[in-house]
């Protein structure tokens, strides 16, 4: 073999030592080494336009969003574990990482343009920009947010009670955290949206629902057995109150028998009650009516068109389309709404120092053949006087008044509001109470429901049209808008009003709402009111079919829908305590309010 076939040979064994299928390796290991040092540069860069420093190295963003996050519960909390920028408005794949980088690129150009230099322009263009990060993450099914908080790490034992609910109804029927949860980290602009826009927005996704974790209903079932203990426990406790309540009520008529048979007449008089009316309750056994705990709460200016605006409630949409009641997600949180609200901190512009939040009564319920008898127990308060009332009382006669509505039939939402369907956004002390020139230029209408200086409550079937959404600043409600007075009169005959009773010290009256509150002369009802040491107690003989219009014949078999109000404390109007919806029944086990037979 000749030289230069043998070295020809260790060519051929050369070249196959360097090159592999076509690519010689030494120019491949180059490649491979600088893609590592450019992809490394490349990510390295990437991950710092991830950091703080980095997002607000702008004064668009410093000035104004960031100066909003700080101190929010995603910049501090007590678990030390915070969430910056990137967490929430960037993805952590590297696929819709680099889409939404790309994306945010147009953001360059509004610095270059001036369009967020100011905090005027930012806040012109704020709505803007929320909705692109509303509709980016309700597509994505909020997945930034789910990179920290999902359904199957929940505890419904950490949550309150209207967490719990609206989190089973999102996994069951697909909704997702935005739904919810904006203006967490940054000012809330949702109210500046328009109503149709957040309706389609909010709207469940089925392509989003879950099967609830069996962790999450085991975690329920827990909290539910514990809160059902407490509950019980609290029957027994007022049980136990109610006892010691009728021992002091016998100890003062024992005093009275006293004095009267010739012993210490100021010891009688200090112990008889300070305002008293009626016999309503004379021989009726109060033992054979067990006592439920009912928590009314301050309302403030929470209207019946407020509870269906999704700007002012978030729970409107499960209200108006999933049909939930009130109570399904309050329920449980009364005090603290109360307190929120009476404070002025929401839907109160103009807050009764020291007035309580919330009232909690003891209830009991019987009835005989022909009478339905009631009777509420609760703290009376010390007097806080109101200040934009001359001598702070409102009601200088009656220091307590006390109502109950039963819902009639054909009223919409009435079995989930309760009382609530009669609260307008233009009755007396609401934000669009009609003034005086507008009733008096409303000539009939105003005659027809008496409302020569303010509007009274009534139902929206009373009336042809009720704004909601305030459209162009027009005033919620439609106190003007009066139906003809035969569709009234067909209203009443068919039984679509609120049957309404009240007592107070003066007495009591047995009424209705339709297009107005009404008093119903013809079917009086006998009441009796008691003020014992710190306690009043309020007893309410109604018949159970009076045969007049305007009450609710009320019925073994039937269920109805009732709520109750407290005005304590000489007030009047809306300034009183309301309860959520409750169910009142005769001798059923299976609802709230079980009135035993006697």
């Amino acid at each position: 073999m000749s030289d230069d076939t043998t070295e020809s040979k260790k060519t051929g064994r050369l070249w196959r030592r360097y090159v592999y299928f076509g690519v010689p390796v030494m120019g491949a290991a180059a490649a491979f080494i600088a893609g590592i040092v450019f992809w490394g540069g490349f990510n390295t860069a990437m991950e710092a336009t991830n950091t703080m420093p980095f997002c607000i190295s702008c004064h668009e963003m410093e000035d104004n969003v960031y100066a909003e996050y700080k101190g929010t519960i995603h910049d501090v909390n007590r678990s030390g574990v915070g969430a910056v920028c990137s967490d929430c408005h960037v993805p952590k794949d590297w696929t819709h990482k680099i889409i939404r980088k790309i994306k945010a690129s147009k953001e360059v150009w509004g610095k270059l343009t001036g369009s967020i230099s100011t905090p005027e322009k930012f806040d012109a263009k704020r709505l803007h920009l929320a909705m692109n990060e509303w509709e980016r993450m309700k597509s994505s099914d909020s997945r930034e947010c789910r990179n920290c908080h999902d359904f199957e790490s929940m505890l419904p034992e950490k949550q309150r009670p209207r967490a719990r609910q609206q989190h089973m109804n999102a996994i069951e029927t697909g909704q997702t955290c935005i739904d919810c949860h904006k203006g967490i980290a940054h000012t809330n602009v949702r109210d500046r949206a328009d109503e149709e826009y957040l309706a389609q927005l909010e709207a469940p996704n089925p392509k989003f629902a879950r099967e609830i974790p069996q962790e999450y209903l085991e975690s329920l079932a827990r909290i539910e057995a514990k809160e059902a203990a407490e509950a019980e426990a609290a029957a027994a406790a007022a049980t136990a109150a109610e006892e010691a309540v009728v021992a002091r009520i016998a100890a003062a008529v024992e005093q009275a028998k006293a004095a009267a048979s010739g012993g210490d007449a100021g010891a009688s008089a200090s112990a008889a009650p300070a305002a008293s009316s009626g016999t309503a309750d004379v021989g009726i056994d109060w033992g054979k009516a067990s006592p439920i705990t009912v928590t009314m709460f301050y309302p403030g200016q929470a209207s019946f068109e407020w509870v269906q605006n999704g700007k002012t409630h978030g729970g409107a949409r499960p209200f108006t389309k999933g049909g939930d009641k009130c109570s399904t997600c309050h329920a449980k949180e009364l005090p603290a709404m109360g307190q929120k609200i009476v404070t002025g901190e929401k839907a109160e512009p103009t807050p009764i120092p020291g007035k309580r939040g919330s009232i909690d009564a003891s209830l009991q319920a019987t009835h005989d053949a022909e009478n339905l008898y009631l009777r509420l127990q609760f703290k009376a308060a010390a007097h806080t006087p109101v200040p934009f009332v001359e001598g702070g009382k409102m009601d200088p006669e009656n220091p307590v008044k006390v109502a109950m509505m039963i819902a009639g039939q054909g009223i919409e939402y009435v079995e989930q509001a309760g009382c609530w369907a009669t609260c307008h956004n233009d009755s007396r002390y609401m934000p669009d109470a009609p003034e005086a020139d507008a009733l008096a230029a409303a000539g009939d209408v105003a005659q027809r429901i008496g409302a020569s200086e303010f509007v009274s409550k009534y139902i929206a079937e009373s009336r042809t049209e009720i704004e909601l959404k305030g459209r162009n600043n027009a005033p919620l409600g439609g106190w003007d808008k009066l139906k003809s007075e035969d569709e009234i009169a067909a209203y009443l005959d068919g039984g679509t009003f609120m049957d309404l009773l009240r007592a107070n010290p003066t007495g009591g009256n047995n009424g209705h709402i339709l297009d107005a509150r009404r008093v119903d002369e013809g079917a009086p009802i006998d009441t009796s009111v008691t003020l014992e040491g710190d306690t009043w107690t309020v007893v309410i003989k109604r018949p159970l079919d009076t045969g007049a219009p305007g009450d609710v014949k009320i019925e073994a078999g039937k269920v109805y829908t009732v709520g109750f109000a407290i005005h304590d404390d000489f007030t009047t109007a809306r300034f009183h305590h309301v309860s959520m919806d409750w169910r009142l029944g005769l001798d059923d086990p299976n609802v709230e309010i079980n009135a035993t037979a006697q």
